[in-house]
């Protein structure tokens, strides 16, 4: 691990209500004063039940979803920029520079093909072209996805193969923060463990990673500590109000 004493994601007093217009805009409150910082080299895992708020909090370090109250600070070398109230442009810039994402879901233009898939995400974050097709191989070749595949549109494949595609492209910019949100829900062992070897290998060389894993096997291999999402979820608690809604800040609604 690399020495760093500065986290490169540090979240405090973060708040998300959801606001319900079909029930004459009363807000649901779902999280209220979350507060923790991940350090370069480590992996904080969010730890809850299902619909605990888990995935919340993963948007809205991203960027995706509006932030009700409390700030989110990304490091960028020096430059530290607060998502809550940053610009579209801004957020675009810390995802394209410093924030990687794997998501649930793959969501690509169907005709492209999954090795292209990759190497374009290798060439956003700054890779040049030999080095971005480089990383889709290596990384396409680790996650077993058969040679034969790489040059078909992965709405072809099955939702494993689809999923290990959808890993090599949040890995192949080699973003020093890494946010993951159920990598492994649908692979075999063999490739769990290629993810989690991947996550060991990047946390060697500095990188960050914030996640959620369902998975016991995988979430006690990877962990370095793991936040209750329940304690700031029991928070939100007493916090219902009516007409004031958390959406609508410049960063809601970026595509993953």
């Amino acid at each position: 691990m690399i020495a760093n004493t500065s986290p490169i994601l540090s979240v405090e007093g973060l708040a998300k209500t959801f606001t319900l217009h079909l029930h004459g805009g009363k807000v649901l409150p779902v999280l209220a004063d979350v507060s923790f910082a991940v350090m370069p080299g480590e992996c904080v895992v969010l730890g809850g039940p299902s619909g605990a708020g888990k995935s919340s909090v993963l948007k809205m370090v991203y960027g995706n979803y509006a932030i009700a109250d409390g700030s989110v600070i990304v490091r960028d070398g020096e430059r530290a920029t607060d998502v809550a109230s940053a610009t579209s442009a801004e957020v675009l810039g810390l995802r394209r520079h410093v924030m990687g994402y794997v998501s649930q879901f793959l969501r690509v233009i169907p005709r492209v093909g999954a090795f292209d898939i990759v190497a374009a995400a290798a060439r956003d974050a700054g890779a040049a072209k030999d080095e971005a097709e480089a990383r889709a191989a290596d990384l396409l070749a680790r996650l077993n996805l058969p040679e034969r595949l790489w040059t078909l549109p992965p709405a072809t494949f099955s939702g494993g193969e689809q999923q290990r595609v959808n890993i090599a492209r949040g890995f192949a910019g080699h973003h020093p923060l890494m946010i993951l949100d159920e990598p492994t829900a649908s692979l075999d062992t063999a490739n769990a463990n290629a993810v989690v070897a991947l996550i060991e290998e990047r946390k060697a060389a500095g990188a960050a990673f914030i996640g959620i894993f369902h998975d016991e096997d995988v979430r006690a291999r990877v962990a370095d500590r793991i936040i209750d999402i329940r304690a700031f979820a029991a928070a939100a608690e007493g916090t219902l109000s009516e007409g004031t809604s958390s959406e609508g800040t410049s960063s809601e609604g970026l595509a993953a």
